[in-house]
């Protein structure tokens, strides 16, 4: 089989195809021939060599938690997938003895760790962690689904968001932020969205956003939400800078979730806008198998439909990282091997 391999952590020049022998699945294995896998920040960074996931010893390294396709073979002691089901990988990794295994969340798991292999024509995955796809939900849509999907849905929950409800996203054109921007608009919430971008804000304007700031600047951003009203919650995925920005802006006993890095990993809050205000700063990583169990659901009865930028065939990897890089993207890139 083909597959896309960093060669180094330099960047997307650094992506190489390769062959690769053909997986055989073990006991409670199964073999996808994958027809899509959306490529994230953490692949980005992996590429990058700014991550303390993967090291340069494990070069050439094969990424790409978000796959899509069906089943070509199944190891011993299989029974939840067979040949030919249409299936999406949940990429969540765990212990499964622990007690956030035991107790739930998942995501909490001690030992936590994410897929990697589906830049591949094939994917060798852990059976059990197959969600069997609907014929309605296209490959391609589902494979935007897992991390970017799972990740806003998730952050809704731990933000308690419900019908009505306020929520500041920066940075609303990404993966996450517009999974964010949809969502929120399936629970009957309202959400302002940021962007530097013109031609993007009337495409987040189009996907659901009530409200939307043209400005990367947090001092012309924060005069514009306040305009607006004080945000039940914010779906932080940015980090940076636009974590003060977030405490700053939420209202009497107000949320923040904050799931990356992409602005920076360092920030200086004011401590009394924490306990005055009475709000919460929470961390969220991923979310688990049942959030991505309802967001097929969601997918399936047209409640949500994942925004795809654009598609790439698997020897174009390298250019999809690089559009990725550059940040033009709106929603999601996918790979289709």
């Amino acid at each position: 089989m083909r597959v896309a391999a960093f060669t180094g952590t330099d960047g997307p020049d650094d992506v190489a195809v390769q062959e690769r022998p053909d997986p055989t699945p073990a006991a409670g294995e199964a073999v996808i021939d994958v027809a899509a896998c959306s490529i994230n920040h953490h692949d980005l960074w992996i590429l990058e060599g700014d991550s303390g996931m993967v090291g340069t010893d494990e070069l050439p390294f094969v990424s790409g938690l978000d796959v899509a396709g069906e089943v070509a073979a199944t190891g011993p002691d299989v029974d939840s997938v067979a040949s030919g089901d249409r299936v999406l990988l949940c990429p969540n990794e765990t212990c499964g003895t622990c007690r956030y295994c035991r107790e739930g969340p998942e995501n909490r798991c001690e030992q936590y760790s994410l897929y990697h292999g589906g830049l591949a024509e094939q994917a060798l995955v852990d059976a059990d962690r197959l969600v069997v796809l609907p014929e309605s939900v296209d490959f391609t849509d589902a494979a935007a689904l897992p991390t970017a999907y799972m990740t806003a849905y998730h952050m809704l929950r731990r933000t308690d968001v419900g019908a009505n409800d306020l929520v500041f996203i920066p940075g609303a054109t990404g993966g996450v932020g517009v999974a964010g921007v949809q969502l929120v608009d399936a629970l009957g919430a309202r959400s302002i969205g940021t962007t530097t971008s013109a031609a993007k804000a009337d495409r987040l304007a189009d996907v659901g956003a009530d409200h939307v700031v043209e400005s990367g600047a947090t001092d012309e951003i924060r005069a514009a939400v306040d305009e607006i009203g004080d945000p039940d919650a914010v779906l932080n995925h940015l980090g940076g800078e636009y974590t003060a920005l977030g405490l700053a802006l939420l209202r009497q006993g107000g949320r923040m979730a904050v799931c990356g890095r992409t602005a920076g990993d360092r920030s200086t809050i004011e401590i009394p806008q924490l306990y005055l205000g009475h709000n919460q700063i929470i961390g969220s990583t991923m979310g688990t198998q049942p959030d991505l169990e309802t967001l097929v659901d969601l997918a399936a009865d047209g409640a949500i439909e994942p925004v795809v930028d654009d598609e790439y065939a698997l020897d174009e990897t390298g250019q999809a990282f690089a559009d990725m890089q550059r940040r033009d993207a709106f929603g999601k890139l996918v790979v289709q091997p």
